[in-house]
């Protein structure tokens, strides 16, 4: 008499594990556009809002909640900046990576000590933005 055996196999759809929301900040189209491009692929990200001014990032923030921002120093109006210490001073912020190419000592020293959590020089460190969302997505 052969015994039948049968196993479940449970597997985790990439769709229901929740994706971490990023909100791309930069007055430059062709910058916001890289980046889409650059992280599309990343698994547990989500590109969830762009925005290229502070009125659009607060707005967009306000209605997504991101868990990511991506932020250029130096936009029309308020800066990245100002936007980075509005955002870091509320309950639960979101990651803040800062990018610019204005990158000397003093812009990633007051980055930091503003709130954010990575700086990068959009000359020369740029292709390590995908690098570090696919370690924070995969932690």
């Amino acid at each position: 008499m052969a015994l039948a055996v049968s196993f479940l196999c449970l597997t985790t759809k990439q769709e229901d594990v929740p994706k971490f929301k990023v909100l791309i900040v930069d007055d430059t189209r062709v910058i916001r556009e890289r980046l889409k491009v650059m992280l599309i692929d990343i698994d547990n990200i989500e590109i969830a809002g762009e925005a290229e001014d502070y009125t659009g990032a607060m707005s967009a923030i306000a209605s997504i909640h991101p868990d990511i921002l991506i932020l250029d120093i130096n936009m029309p109006g308020k800066s990245g900046l100002d936007l980075l210490t509005e955002v870091k001073h509320k309950p639960n912020p979101p990651m803040a990576i800062m990018m610019s190419n204005y990158s000397d000592i003093h812009y990633r020293a007051l980055c930091k000590k503003m709130g954010a959590d990575y700086f990068f020089d959009k000359t020369t460190e740029f292709e390590k933005i995908p690098e570090v969302l696919n370690a924070y997505a995969k932690a």
